[in-house]
């Protein structure tokens, strides 16, 4: 009598990783999430891995995620995946305070961010 579990919501030959509280601002993030859209998996891994941006190693953890759950939960085929969606939301923001002149106060946001990875496997053109 457990919970029914939800409807697929991607294709059959589709699978996600979903990194949650990511402590970086969405638009630093999706500088790197815009290199690997649309490639093939193994030079998204590769360009990620000589990123020089601090959080390219973050995503590349989630795109080995999003690779290793089409080829265990989904059955696909590693050789054949692209990166088809790489998108980053808003997660919370912490605000804190640093003192300025004559007794005022300079606020400072700490954003958290939030990145979706959406692998796809393609069929190869004869």
């Amino acid at each position: 009598m457990g919970k029914r579990s939800r409807e697929r919501v991607l294709g059959d030959n589709a699978a996600k990783a979903v990194l949650r509280s990511l402590r970086v601002s969405p638009q630093k993030l999706n500088v790197v999430a815009a290199m690997i859209r649309g490639k093939k998996v193994d030079k998204a891994l590769a360009e990620l891995t000589f990123s020089r941006k601090r959080i390219s190693h973050d995503v590349k953890k989630t795109l080995q995620s999003a690779i290793a759950n089409a080829e265990n939960n989904h059955s696909l085929d590693v050789d054949s995946l692209v990166v088809a969606e790489a998108f980053v939301g808003k997660g919370l923001v912490m605000k804190r305070f640093s003192p300025r002149a004559r007794g005022r106060a300079g606020r400072i946001s700490k954003p958290f961010s939030q990145l979706t990875i959406v692998v796809r496997q393609v069929e190869e053109a004869a």
